[in-house]
């Protein structure tokens, strides 16, 4: 059995949890049947290798710090074939009033940000795009053309939509992209082979670790750093209301502001890192943003804060 079919396997296992917005997989094998061979060859496909972390950071810094924005604005109900207006509306709240806020913030404090921009969010809002190069230190990362699952796609077409959107984005800021964070964390069996053609620097979609590490593909080094996420580290979980379910935001921004604080103050005593997903239609809200200027005017407050673009941080740690 091919490592695809066993990852079919597994993935189909879960087809009854999937919302009315994301399709089912078909009925596959059950994933109790897979022998300790198949289910070690999928472990072991992406894992974590090598800590990356350095002994040092840039000018004796204790902790590095990487604010990171998805601009994912409508990508995030296109992708499902979802037009309601309404829904649609919640995205164009991103560009037209969340990411004036969220530059304002980092222009304030004079800070660099990483933003993972979908390919289709580039091409409805190129003046987002121009707002986000303006201070020149920014720095703008791959997300896939249409914020689409990387699981339910067929190698081709991941590779050709990834492809697409490199180019499309390097042809609105002039840059090429060197890291990518797949849209909703998704991987599929040849994601990390993708990103190796493209010759990508880092990725920022896996959480096997607080630290940075160097990606393992089948047991092997791919030179590919990562630079891990955590739903903890997100504003979605948080503060997302999706009308078609009964999730429902149940969290005020003075309790999230206490979970990021003492997220960043654990990365501080380790000398670590601190990585922070946000949306700017999710945490560019009034009351949001006001909470996110607490948490990097406290940041700030600390000796020895590095605050830097993701890409600064990988090519360092590769460095080292």
């Amino acid at each position: 059995m091919n490592r695809n079919a066993v990852f079919a396997a597994l993935l189909g296992s879960f087809a009854s949890t999937a919302t009315p917005q994301q399709p089912a997989s078909p009925p596959q094998r059950p994933p109790w049947t897979l022998s300790e061979e198949e289910i070690r060859e999928v472990v072991g496909h992406v894992r974590a290798g090598r800590d990356l972390t350095p002994k040092s950071w840039p000018n004796g810094a204790k902790v590095a710090v990487g604010l990171s924005f998805d601009l994912d604005n409508e990508t995030g109900t296109l992708r499902d074939g979802l037009t309601s207006p309404a829904l649609l509306s919640q995205g164009e709240y991103g560009s037209r009033a969340g990411l004036p806020r969220v530059l304002s913030l980092l222009e304030k404090h004079g800070i660099a940000a990483s933003f993972f921009v979908p390919a289709v969010s580039a091409m409805l809002h190129p003046e987002s795009m121009t707002a986000i190069a303006k201070s020149g230190r920014h720095e703008v990362g791959l997300h896939g053309w249409i914020h689409e699952r990387n699981s339910q796609l067929d190698e081709a077409t991941e590779r050709d939509l990834l492809t697409r959107a490199a180019r499309a984005l390097e042809a609105s800021t002039g840059k090429r992209p060197v890291g990518m964070r797949t849209p909703s964390w998704d991987y599929s069996p040849t994601t990390i082979k993708i990103a190796q053609e493209l010759g990508l620097l880092y990725d920022s979609s896996l959480m096997a670790d607080d630290r940075p590490y160097e990606v393992l593909g089948d047991g092997k080094a791919t030179g590919l750093v990562e630079l891990p996420v955590e739903w903890i580290l997100d504003d979605f979980p948080y503060f997302w209301m999706d009308r078609t379910s009964t999730v429902r935001p149940t969290m005020t921004p003075d309790e999230v502001f206490s979970i990021w604080k003492g997220e960043f103050d654990g990365a501080y005593l380790e000398q670590g890192m601190f990585i922070l997903t946000m949306h700017p239609h999710v945490i560019g809200h009034r009351g949001r943003i006001e909470m996110l200027d607490r948490l990097v005017t406290y940041m700030k407050s600390k000796p020895g804060v590095w605050f830097a673009t993701h890409q600064e941080i990988a090519k360092y740690v590769k460095g080292k």
